[in-house]
């Protein structure tokens, strides 16, 4: 069973105090510029569902996300490099700016900066989702034709790049074609841009599926080093925020699956009387404590090391 404090109680949210260092926040994010050519992440416990920041945050979200993106990136090297540079707060340089060491804990990477893509790369292995929708509408997704007769949470005959915009906060993404990625990319680019990120979702089911879960679906992002024209792996990877974890000995196609993702929210969510517009509702505390669980769970299998440990010693390996 996952580590889980009791009682659960949230967080404050974390609020970057103004500096010159502090660059923006994010839905999750804080981000600064604490050298020329680096950057801090900060990941917080907020929460978007529906493009929507809510007002509750889920205690010990950020850290989770943290964790897992230092797992997967530690094991995604050899297919492509990431921006990770230190974990560590006293890698920080001093800045009365810059949160804590306490609370940066757990929560941090400091990263070299790079020319992020204005693209979100999403790769699927199985039909869910906003994938699903266009394909009960169109029978594709991205430009992509797939078989007739496709049920919820089908596995797909192979996994399938499928792209889309990087809207602004409150406007929803939209799926583009593999053409589209390479007009706004440049074609040498966009190939390249495939075939990393189909390895890195066939690496991440050979993990994730010994520990019992389905990576579903998954969304990177990348970015180009400047100068040496790199492609790295950036912001978050393989996280319940960035991708859909099912149970696998729960996997039963024809509808929603059971998940250790934000989908439990959205699903909480979508019986309210909310018209997807800020503010969001405030969350109640047993979809909060849900919600925590499910995210532990998550970082507690794929992992296979005590989340209790990490958030004690900042450290991953069981």
């Amino acid at each position: 069973m996952p580590s889980s404090p009791e009682p659960v109680t949230p967080l404050p949210r974390m609020t970057p105090m103004p500096s010159d260092t502090f660059v923006r926040s994010g839905k999750v994010r804080d981000l600064y510029a604490v050298e020329p050519d680096r950057l801090l992440l900060v990941a917080s416990d907020r929460l978007s569902a529906f493009d929507v920041v809510l007002p509750t945050p889920i205690p010990d979200k950020g850290r989770v996300l943290t964790g897992l993106s230092r797992f997967w990136f530690a094991r995604t090297a050899d297919i492509v490099g990431n921006h990770v540079l230190s974990t560590d707060p006293s890698d920080l340089p001093p800045d009365p700016g810059l949160p804590s060491s306490a609370d940066l804990r757990g929560r941090m990477m400091l990263c070299r900066r790079a020319e992020v893509l204005p693209v979100e790369i999403v790769v699927r292995g199985y039909i869910a989702g906003s994938g699903w929708k266009d394909y009960v509408r169109a029978g594709e997704v991205s430009g992509i034709r797939l078989p007739a007769g496709l049920r919820e949470g089908d596995r797909l005959p192979q996994p399938i790049l499928t792209p889309s915009t990087k809207a602004e906060q409150g406007v929803h993404d939209e799926p583009i074609d593999f053409a589209t990625l390479g007009a706004t990319v440049g074609e040498r680019l966009a190939d390249r841009v495939r075939d990393v990120a189909l390895a890195l979702y066939a690496r991440a089911v050979a993990i994730a599926e010994p520990a019992g879960i389905i990576v579903a679906d998954t969304k990177f992002e990348m970015g180009v080093v400047p100068g040496s024209g790199e492609l790295i792996l950036v912001d978050e990877v393989l996280t319940p925020d960035s991708s859909r974890f099912w149970e696998a000995a729960d996997w039963a196609p024809g509808g929603p699956q059971p998940s250790f993702d934000k989908q439990y929210v959205r699903d909480w969510l979508e019986a309210q009387a909310w018209d997807k517009r800020a503010p969001g509702p405030e969350l109640p505390a047993d979809v909060v404590a849900g919600t925590r669980a499910r995210y532990v769970a998550a970082y507690e299998r794929i992992t296979g090391a005590s989340f209790a440990r990490y958030l004690e010693e900042d450290v991953i390996a069981p």
